[in-house]
């Protein structure tokens, strides 16, 4: 690690501004208007939450009100190592309250957060530090001598730095200040930073906190995916903290085992996860020790009805399925409590429009095409990335990349990605719609369909299966699952062979990388 030095003020390339505002006292504001953390803990005080959990963490639970005294004195360990208003601070740190701390200090001193994956490569990380032009790096022990040129501390230290501050001051700033710089997946190619506001994080609590799941105080939350990630950030940082419930927070990614035993241990409410997580669970958990679920929320990928089905009859609960994305800062499309058509992944929440579009950017008035949506937590751009945002932010509005259906009832059904498109026989069609199919075989745990080359370097189209049975046999879950394929699809749809595999390619965030199955780069 280097020594820590001054940080310096960078401008943001979509022009929000960052910094303080003018002098004189602050505004008495609304929630999500100005300065997001000193907000967040004048709530909790206001509607009495002070004492009651918010994160458990290891061994410890903390208070909503430890929470937030850590978080102004984490304020002043950041001035202290040289962080100013403008500065942009890169979170490599696995899930626990020195993540929390330090999110939510940054925020308080009017710095920009950039939340990344601790589990990425030296040389992902090195580029996203310079990429956002880091002026201080949070990191793990293991990872924390990889940032060489770049002032770095371990999430210990710098809890150990706020332990003996004073608390720091609030910067001054508005709803429409940058507050952090999330990182795409990258499941299509280099990831970009989409920035966000301190006024979105009310906004997407009100859509998917209150209007998804109903979040109440007495709440437990666990989230399988993680803080770094939008849909968790939402989950196990946002919801939490707007409604004093609490959330569950493990430093790793849990395999089924954990997450039965979390669930079971704190007495878990409220499970968000991705579908393979979902598949793994349904597939090695018993049912009794989910018990206190009353509700989970799938995003992510799409979920398959069956896999949905078995999700349902293990929690006994209803398993909702939502649409969102880094750039939309959460979801902005989900099935509800109140509302949950089983196969689609709902109508879009309040505060959101959605239009379905073709290649063209021209409406569809019945049929598939792309989603495009808009609403206030639609990012202000991709740092730095002038060009990129121009092609995804048109009027206002988010391409999303999504390909969607409208049923005639109002709900949308997910059909994929735009860039997931196969192209067989000269036919373009979406693999998900085979998936779904083959996905219904009770040898299929999951499953992907692209087009690969063939030993004479012919395009064929091949499944990529996950067996749910133990020791299967090859041939012949590859004669059921493409008999299957021909009864249900049309011909140019049925895979002309059958792979089976150990798992499938993902990123840390748990969506599948198509592009490394039609490569064969896993």
């Amino acid at each position: 690690m280097t020594e820590i030095r001054s940080g310096r003020r960078n401008g943001l390339a979509t022009g929000i501004r960052i910094g303080r505002s003018e002098a004189g006292p602050p505004a008495r504001t609304l929630i999500g208007q100005t300065n997001i953390a000193a907000e967040l803990a004048e709530l909790a005080q206001r509607n009495g939450w002070a004492a009651s959990p918010a994160f458990h963490s290891g061994d410890r639970v903390w208070s909503h009100g430890e929470v937030h005294d850590l978080a102004a004195r984490t304020t002043s360990a950041l001035v202290g190592l040289g962080v100013r208003p403008g500065d942009r601070v890169m979170l490599a740190h696995g899930d626990g309250v020195a993540w929390v701390a330090a999110f939510l200090g940054t925020a308080r001193l009017g710095a920009t957060v950039v939340p990344v994956n601790p589990e990425l490569t030296a040389a992902d990380h090195a580029f996203m530090a310079e990429d956002c032009e880091a002026s201080l790096v949070v990191a793990e022990d293991r990872t924390a001598d990889r940032f060489d040129g770049l002032p770095c501390l371990t999430g210990d230290r710098l809890l150990d730095l706020a332990a003996g501050a004073a608390p720091g001051p609030v910067a001054r700033v508005t709803g429409a200040t940058a507050l952090y710089a999330q990182y795409t997946s990258g499941t299509t190619g280099a990831p970009k930073a989409a920035l966000h506001r301190h006024a979105d994080l009310a906004l997407y609590h009100r859509a998917a906190g209150q209007g998804v799941v109903g979040i109440r105080h007495d709440d437990v939350t666990l989230s399988v995916s993680k803080l770094f990630f939008a849909y968790g950030l939402g989950n196990a940082l946002v919801f939490p903290l707007f409604s004093g419930s609490s959330a569950v927070l493990l430093g790793d990614r849990p395999g089924p085992a954990q997450i039965e035993e979390t669930v079971e241990r704190h007495g878990v409410t409220v499970l968000y996860a991705v579908p393979s997580a979902y598949a793994n669970v349904a597939a090695e958990c018993d049912g009794a020790s989910f018990a206190s679920v009353r509700v989970a929320v799938s995003a992510g990928e799409s979920l398959n009805e069956t896999l949905a089905a078995r999700a349902r009859d293990l929690l006994a609960a209803p398993v909702l399925d939502q649409l969102g994305s880094t750039e939309a800062g959460h979801a902005f499309c989900s099935s509800t409590l109140d509302a949950d058509e089983a196969g689609t992944i709902g109508r879009p929440l309040a505060g959101y429009e959605i239009q379905i579009r073709d290649d063209d950017g021209g409406p569809v008035s019945e049929g598939e095409g792309e989603l495009w949506v808009r609403g206030g937590s639609v990012m202000a751009g991709y740092l730095n990335r002038p060009e990129q945002t121009a092609r995804t932010l048109v009027d206002g509005w988010l391409r999303t990349g999504d390909r969607a259906e409208r049923l005639p009832g109002g709900a949308y059904v997910h059909r994929g990605r735009r860039d997931d498109l196969e192209m067989v026989g000269g036919i373009t069609m979406s693999p998900v719609e085979v998936e779904r199919v083959l996905a219904e075989h009770p040898a299929v745990a999951e499953v992907v369909v692209a087009v690969v080359a063939d030993e004479r370097g012919a395009s064929k189209l091949r499944a990529f299966v996950v067996p749910a049975v133990p020791d299967p046999d090859p041939a012949r879950v590859e004669e059921e699952l493409i008999a299957l394929a021909r009864r249900r699809l049309a011909p140019f749809k049925v895979p002309r062979s059958v792979e089976l595999c150990r798992a499938l390619p993902r990123t840390h965030t748990g969506k599948l990388r198509r592009f490394a199955v039609r490569n064969g780069d896993w």
